[in-house]
């Protein structure tokens, strides 16, 4: 071989050399270093009516002068019973050692396969999980979101952060079998919405954000001054109102979506066999508006589970339990009639029933506005693990504002409330209390806290202690209330 021959060979040795490995050094190692894709949330427009499929994709950039290396691909939990991906042409949920050359991309498809007729146990209505990419340790995450009910979705899937409106006419009733699932903030700004029996309604809440609020947590129900709420359950079919995740490890976790606010001089509000549960605030009144609800449940909020502020409340048969915050809360006057309801609030610090004829306008309350508050309540129970389950503040003295309220016949747990010696202290309590049994621990009340039964134990103090009112005549359950009635939203029944 000649001496050219030899010097071309050596040199092709190298260039072959050069170019069929890459050493680990020529992929980027920085962990600043990130991925781009074509979407942040790969959506599955479709609503399924019958077993189906979907396929869409996304694309995922290397916009680096270097090659990168993904350590791990894939989708994240348990809903890959779902979902199904393929990366660049190979089908598997977890792939490892996935390449994307300098200035270049790869595609991933994503699968969906539903069945609308399963239990929603097993086919909820917006089905999520994640498709995860792990690079030079770090996590970026591409949501993947379907449908997998037949419902009603208002006003349309891809609605996260709307603020819309439902009042086609002056009259709406939701009158479709089917289930309701609600994107955004529902505004009822210039009609009545009626909300017949047995109506089912999921909120989608989450962190979301838009031009007008900035950053929220959607999934809430907005009544302005033209609008008006009537929810008619029934016993047999109350109207069930609660987060659109189902799944067990979501049945109770508090906080999935906004809550119900009824704007300032919104009237004729009306809630009739509800169940509230897992939201952020439960029902919230504001100045000048008015509702009555009857036959409720509230639980299971981050905060308060019924406000009202400066408005007129009227509660009959509500359990109002399990709260972040206070089971009700009153606050800058008002005129409030709660009768034969049951306010429990165990193993948190907020009272069961906190009320104020006034507020703060600074941080220090050295400025204050107020307005009288006029609350009265018969055959009740106010109780909760803290040594006062009521919370009183008057600003009668900065603002002349009168606190004026009356309970009868009614169970309370108070301590330091009547302290004479406690700032803020109302040492008079029992004299607008009355009749009323202040608790003691080892009074028998409640079947089990524990297990949020509010029920009346066999040997509870409530029974026989109410004075019946005209025209209140079931409990929460539909029982009947005689002549010897119950303190509570439940008459006594024997197991």
């Amino acid at each position: 071989m000649n001496s050219f021959l030899k010097v071309s060979f050596f040199l092709l040795v190298i260039v072959l050399a050069v170019f069929s490995c890459r050493p680990d050094e020529n992929f980027i190692t920085d962990s600043s270093a990130s991925l781009e894709f074509s979407v942040d949330t790969l959506r599955f427009d479709t609503v399924f009516t019958e077993l189906g499929s979907a396929t869409r994709f996304f694309k995922v950039y290397n916009k680096n002068d270097q090659p990168i290396k993904i350590s791990n691909i894939k989708i994240e939990g348990t809903n890959g019973a779902f979902f199904r991906m393929n990366v660049d042409g190979i089908p598997s949920n977890e792939q490892t050692e996935v390449e994307i050359r300098a200035q270049d991309s790869i595609y991933v498809f994503a699968e969906v396969t539903v069945d609308p007729d399963q239990p929603l146990s097993a086919s909820p209505f917006v089905i999520e999980d994640y498709v995860i990419f792990e690079t030079n340790g770090n996590q970026q995450r591409i949501l993947l979101e379907a449908w997998g009910q037949n419902a009603n979705y208002l006003p349309n899937q891809f609605s996260s952060g709307a603020i819309w409106s439902p009042c086609t006419s002056n009259n709406i009733t939701w009158n479709d079998p089917k289930p309701y699932v609600i994107y955004g903030i529902m505004v009822l700004d210039n009609c009545t919405l009626t909300i017949p029996a047995g109506t089912q309604i999921y909120m989608h809440g989450g962190i979301t954000q838009n031009d007008q609020l900035g950053i929220f947590n959607e999934g809430l129900i907005f009544v302005q001054a033209g609008g008006t709420l009537k929810m008619e359950g029934t016993l047999e079919e109350p109207i069930v109102i609660q987060g659109d995740r189902i799944e067990k490890e979501f049945e109770e976790r508090a906080g999935q979506w906004s809550g119900i606010f009824i704007d300032n001089e919104s009237k004729s509000n009306q809630i009739d066999w509800m169940v509230l549960k897992n939201s952020s605030l439960g029902v919230v009144v504001d100045s000048a508006a008015n509702l009555i609800i009857r036959n409720s449940k509230i639980f299971n909020t981050t905060s308060v589970g019924l406000v009202g502020v400066h408005s007129t409340i009227t509660a009959v048969n509500c359990l109002i339990h399990s709260n972040g915050g206070n089971a009700m809360q009153f606050i800058y006057g008002g005129e409030y009639r709660i009768s034969y309801c049951t306010m429990a609030s165990y193993g948190v610090d907020a009272a069961a029933l906190s009320m104020s004829n006034g507020v703060c306008l600074d941080d220090f309350c050295e400025f204050a506005a107020g307005n009288d508050l006029n609350a009265n309540f018969n055959n009740c129970i106010i109780l909760g693990s803290r040594q006062d389950e009521i919370g009183l503040t008057d600003f009668n003295e900065r603002t002349g504002a009168e606190l004026n309220y009356s309970l009868k016949n009614c169970i309370v747990r108070v301590n330091d409330l009547t302290d004479e010696t406690k700032e803020g202290s109302h040492p008079d309590f029992f004299s607008f209390c009355n009749p009323c049994i202040n608790f003691n621990s080892g009074d028998a009340v409640f079947r089990d806290t524990d297990m949020d039964d509010y029920h009346l134990d066999t040997l509870s103090i409530a029974e026989g202690q109410a004075v019946p009112i005209s025209g209140i005549d079931f409990d929460l359950d539909g029982v009947a209330r005689g002549t010897e009635a119950d303190i509570g939203c439940y008459e006594f029944v024997p197991k």
